[in-house]
């Protein structure tokens, strides 16, 4: 009976998946989300945010903050290069900037390939991974991005973009 409900909960996932690399990883979120990709641009910073909230962009007359998720992963932030870019999603009609290393491509993903997230022990919060993708002898990460950027990241998203 377990196996059903597992079985369930991965296919409620398929679908159509923006992948991109952040390290040596490969990810991916839904493309649903996805508002467009954009190259790296100047980013007018914000004083007294958190390290990976880089600052704003202004596209197309509009304020986008913008979110290092490198930095939002702890992990090492990296020189900006041609391949870096910007994925503008959107979170509760917010349009949050998203700097990856790279953009791979739109992937489909069937509920047969996805695997629920793994559980890494107490104090390791799995919570914003919709599961893990088994696609073409790789693995993907699929991201929950609305957990992702949490309730704070967003009202302080919004507040930046109004001001």
């Amino acid at each position: 009976m377990e196996a059903v409900a597992e079985k369930k909960t991965a296919s409620i996932h398929e679908g159509k998946y923006l992948t991109f690399v952040l390290g040596s990883e490969e990810y991916g979120i839904e493309i649903i989300n996805v508002k467009e990709i954009i190259g790296i641009m100047d980013i007018t910073t914000v004083p007294q945010t958190p390290d990976y909230m880089k600052g704003v962009i202004n596209l197309r007359g509009k304020v986008i903050p913008i979110i290092d998720l490198r930095l939002k992963f702890t992990m090492q932030e990296e020189e900006h290069t041609k391949e870096t870019c910007v994925i503008v999603v959107e979170v509760n009609s917010t349009h949050i900037g998203i700097i990856v290393d790279s953009v791979s491509e739109v992937q489909d993903i069937n509920g047969s390939e996805i695997e629920n997230s793994p559980e890494l022990g107490q104090g390791v919060d799995t919570n914003f991974i919709l599961g893990m993708g088994k696609v073409k002898e790789k693995i993907i990460i699929l991201l929950d991005i609305e957990k992702v950027l949490t309730s704070e990241d967003l009202d302080m998203a919004k507040e930046i973009a109004e001001e």
